[in-house]
């Protein structure tokens, strides 16, 4: 039995799954290569060297894929450390909004166009709900994440949104909701879900939209019809998250979402050339975390079905956090709260710095004589 990681699973099955005939986007092949090279010295590495006892250490290269699970946490904490500095005095909210699974069949070979459409609809809710002076009369700042996986590594797309109780109205004052989310759930279900299958339908009559063969038969007009017919009659009631304890947890929260993916090495139980033993949560609440078993080669099938296209920004930023304008807006912000809530703390550091200081682990310390005296002597580049 080997270490349980993701890598391992890969090192173990990958040939037997591309064996087996099933397909692979380029960009999933880029994955799957980036995963097995992984810290193995196949991507070149760096030497290190302690100035008083001499000793020789090697570090081996990331692979610096979005898919792999060993390359995440630094990007992680440096992501929350920018948003940190982006957080207002106001109250933040967790929204979850969830496509109905008779879409996944059209959505999976439409990624890169639903998945845009899922974040462009999500947002549209949002804004123009909170401009209504019914609800918050101001347009607040939203941090989008997509994720397309559920506990069973099984295809589940929705999207988190961490929305702040407060932010501009139109003559430039600042608006605070209270500690209560101030969107009815009801009005955010129909307006998201008649938004999205409205936009849906444009797409369809646009010829813009694919159809697999799992898909094939809504090509014919008649069965797209009764098809969105019944999307229309499902419940897309999105889940909402009490507010926040604090103003700084929601982008501590958020954190654990941005830079994470389809299963952690964490979840990994046990690993045998053939199969794959993982946890996952417990479908009620309070009860114990499950156990799956999976053939790896089925392990990797899901696991693939994740690697995002090519370009797609998973994470995306409306309202006053919305690029173009971010900097104005929290500067007129801030003055008009009177205090920025929160600074950055890695600006400016290094790795081996951001190491020492999130996780109390320093390179610079030899593992042979104890001195904080090893320095970076050289790199080997992987081979072409």
């Amino acid at each position: 039995m080997n270490d349980p990681s993701i890598q391992t699973v890969f090192r173990n099955s990958y040939d037997s799954f591309c064996k087996s005939g099933r397909f692979q986007s380029d960009i999933q092949k880029k994955a799957a290569t980036a995963i097995l090279a992984c810290k193995t010295g196949a991507l070149g590495y760096h030497i290190s060297r302690c100035s008083d006892c001499g000793h020789i250490r090697i570090h081996n290269n990331s692979c610096r894929n979005r898919n792999c699970p060993n390359c995440r946490a630094i990007d992680k904490e440096i992501w929350v450390d920018k948003r940190r500095a982006e957080v207002i005095d106001a109250p933040y909210f967790h929204v979850v909004f969830t496509l109905p699974h008779e879409l996944n069949p059209l959505i999976y070979c439409n990624q890169k166009l639903l998945y845009g459409l899922l974040h462009r609809c999500c947002a549209q809710t949002l804004l123009q709900l909170s401009a209504d002076k019914k609800y918050l009369g101001a347009t607040p700042g939203i941090i989008q994440v997509l994720h397309t996986w559920d506990q069973e590594l099984g295809y589940h797309v929705h999207m988190h949104c961490i929305i702040s109780g407060g932010g501009l109205t139109t003559d430039h004052k600042i608006r605070k909701s209270r500690e209560k989310f101030f969107l009815p759930v009801h009005v955010l279900r129909d307006k998201f879900k008649g938004k999205y299958l409205a936009l849906l339908e444009c797409l369809y009559r646009e010829g813009a939209l694919s159809f697999s063969q799992s898909c094939q038969e809504l090509r014919n007009s008649y069965r797209w019809n009764a098809f969105r017919d019944s999307l229309y009659q499902k419940d897309w009631c999105p889940y909402i998250k009490k507010t926040f304890n604090g103003f700084g947890n929601a982008i501590e929260y958020l954190g654990r979402y941005t830079n994470k993916i389809a299963i952690a090495n964490s979840r990994i139980l046990s690993i045998t050339e053939e199969e794959t033993v993982f946890s996952a949560r417990a479908k009620i609440p309070g009860e114990p975390r499950r156990v799956i078993q999976m053939a790896n080669t089925e392990f990797i099938r899901r696991y693939l079905m994740h690697v995002l296209p090519y370009g797609f920004q998973k994470i995306r930023y409306y309202g006053f956090l919305n690029n173009r304008m971010k900097s104005r807006n929290l500067k007129l912000i801030f003055r008009l709260q009177k205090k920025q809530r929160f600074k950055r703390k890695l600006e400016g550091l290094s790795v081996a710095q951001i190491l020492k200081a999130v996780w109390n682990v320093d390179v610079r310390i030899c593992p042979c004589c104890g001195s904080v005296t090893m320095q970076n002597i050289g790199r080997v580049y992987a081979k072409k």
